[in-house]
């Protein structure tokens, strides 16, 4: 007869050195295993305890953030219709393009083409008291002006788009790797209690090519996957499988979630894994979201006012009730929010379809910045503008190439100057000049606003300690409050 299996039988090498490790000194065992604790700056602010707790007892730095907004443009916008004007650019259209600073250089799919001077298609005019030259397709973003911080000299390492995006969300172009949303809840958990951490919104417009935007770009890679960032969809049903099955009610589902998780937890007890740990905490989020996400997609109660601000209703998947879901996302106690609009690919007709794709967005933008500054939010909110690259300022018929040496974002809220054009590129819009950004620079300056140090927020994996900014990336404190 087969002996019965105990406990030590079934016991994996993981937990079973665990275990042991505990009763040889859990304080010191502790600090090595997780060195960002230990290292957290003694004169830091605690977290707060609402919520799901991250991985960082304390802040690196006071924080200047509680959460942040990323409008991501998939697709590339064009810099040179945008924010970064240039009068030479225009003056030599149609001629060709300075071997001096083509020569050599990738080019997406202009190889063995000609390379002719493409000019700016739209004009531009000064905003606000700061006067910043923003393109005339954002009319009312340009209302905002002195509250944008402009840049328009970062630079990535891919110039096609998949590879960018992955670079733009992990740091990296290496798919598999966490995504920002994912680093940032890793480290400080979440203040909601009934709704993700960290959400996705995704919106697709009717000009341009609409990209293809992967779930892995926000996946948790080979953190726990409890960080991963939830799409959750504009219209219809906003989460798969969220409502209630007919019939059950919500002490009947909650008997069974109370079984599944007392099984969940004898097995844990067993082999000490972190996923099981995961799985018990998201099967009782799912359940409370069967309440909460209905809530949140209710905008039934918002005022009039605020429904004609955002020109939206709500429930209709564009990018400006996206924009109202952020807000409320982010009053919500959602730490890391993206909101994805797919439109922006122009590789022809640039002219027309760069300006209907600034049409689609430019309301929703205004409001979001309008409404989260009339209820004291945007002080400790950042919102970010950003595409995964920029546009060549060679001509590909009527349109643009992918361009990865040189494009334009801005940023807005907490900890930000306001009314700032950061960077400058070349005469033609080719290479990022002056004060040049890179995208780990990016990274490394969002997390020091929300208070986290990029080079302490680490995580072991595979023999080598792992970060968002991998071994780059400098704060920059010039865009710095």
């Amino acid at each position: 007869m087969e002996r019965p299996q105990n406990e030590l039988d079934r016991m994996n090498r993981r937990a079973f050195l665990c275990r042991a490790g505990a009763s040889l000194g859990t304080a010191a065992l502790w600090g090595l295993l997780s060195p960002q604790r230990a290292m957290a700056d003694s004169s830091g602010q605690i977290l707060p305890s609402s919520g799901t707790h991250g991985i960082i007892p304390q802040f690196h730095y006071p924080p200047r953030i509680k959460r942040i907004i990323q409008l991501y443009m998939a697709g590339g916008p064009s810099h040179l219709e945008t924010f970064d004007y240039k009068p030479k650019l225009a003056e030599m259209h149609g001629q060709p393009m300075p071997e001096s600073l083509t020569k050599g250089q990738p080019i997406a799919q202009l190889q063995n083409s000609a390379l002719r001077c493409f000019a700016p298609q739209h004009a531009f005019k000064r905003f606000g008291q700061s006067g910043q030259e923003i393109s005339e397709i954002f009319p009312l973003l340009g209302q905002m002006a002195d509250d944008l911080c402009i840049v328009r000299s970062m630079h990535t390492e891919a110039i096609n788009h998949d590879p960018a995006h992955t670079y733009m969300n992990t740091g990296t172009l290496i798919s598999g790797r966490p995504s920002m949303g994912s680093w940032i809840l890793y480290g400080l958990g979440t203040e909601s209690q009934d709704l993700p951490g960290f959400v996705v919104l995704v919106s697709t417009g009717r000009f341009g090519q609409a990209q293809p935007i992967s779930a892995r770009q926000w996946h948790s890679g080979f953190l726990p996957s409890k960080v991963q960032g939830i799409e959750l969809r504009g219209q219809g049903d906003p989460v798969m499988y969220v409502k209630r099955p007919v019939g059950v009610s919500a002490d009947q589902q909650q008997d069974v979630l109370h079984a599944v998780e007392d099984l969940n937890r004898l097995e844990n007890n067993t082999v000490n894994d972190p996923e099981i740990v995961t799985r018990i905490a998201q099967y009782e989020l799912a359940f409370r979201m069967q309440t909460s996400v209905p809530e949140l997609m209710d905008v039934s109660k918002e005022s009039k006012s605020t429904l004609e601000l955002y020109g939206t209703n709500g429930g209709d998947g564009s990018f400006s009730a996206n924009c109202l879901l952020a807000r409320r996302l982010a009053e919500r106690g959602v730490r890391f929010i993206q909101l994805y609009h797919r439109d922006w690919d122009h590789h022809g007709s640039i002219k027309v379809h760069v300006e209907g794709t600034a049409r689609e967005v430019d309301r929703g933008m205004y409001a979001l910045l309008t409404d989260l500054k009339a209820r004291g939010m945007l002080d400790e909110t950042l919102v970010v503008w950003n595409g995964e690259f920029g546009r060549t300022p060679m001509a590909q018929g009527d349109g643009r190439d992918h361009h990865m040496k040189a494009f334009s974002i801005w940023l807005a809220g907490g900890g930000i100057k306001g009314g700032l054009t950061y960077g400058a590129t070349d005469e033609f819009g080719y290479n990022a000049v002056e004060d040049v950004m890179h995208v780990n620079d990016l990274h490394a300056t969002i997390l020091r606003l929300i208070g986290i140090d990029h080079k302490r927020l680490t995580y072991r994996f595979q023999g080598r300690d792992f970060r968002l900014t991998d071994v780059a990336g400098n704060v920059i404190d010039k865009i710095l409050a």
